[in-house]
């Protein structure tokens, strides 16, 4: 299980209703957090698709990368604004 797999993917920044108003997801494990916890809806379509997504990568069965585009997807079907995260 990989809860800190980050080198296959880019950190995204996400803007939320509500508090905390933005969060930085750098890991699977904060992915599965704010899944979890801070979604604002757990009915959506792509919402179910990607906390199964989240455990099969946690898992080693699907790419960190799969997962990714599967989170974000979810983020659109939700309404949540997606940016990514660039280090200089």
């Amino acid at each position: 299980m990989d809860w800190d797999a980050t080198s296959a993917f880019t950190p995204v920044g996400l803007a939320l209703r509500g508090q905390p108003a933005h969060r930085i997801v750098r890991t699977l494990g904060d992915a599965a957090y704010m899944l979890l916890k801070d979604w604002p809806s757990d009915d959506g379509e792509e919402y179910v698709t990607a906390v199964k997504a989240c455990v099969d990568a946690i898992s080693g069965e699907i790419t960190p990368q799969q997962f990714w585009d599967a989170f974000l997807r979810a983020a659109d079907e939700a309404g949540i604004a997606a940016l990514t995260i660039v280090h200089r």
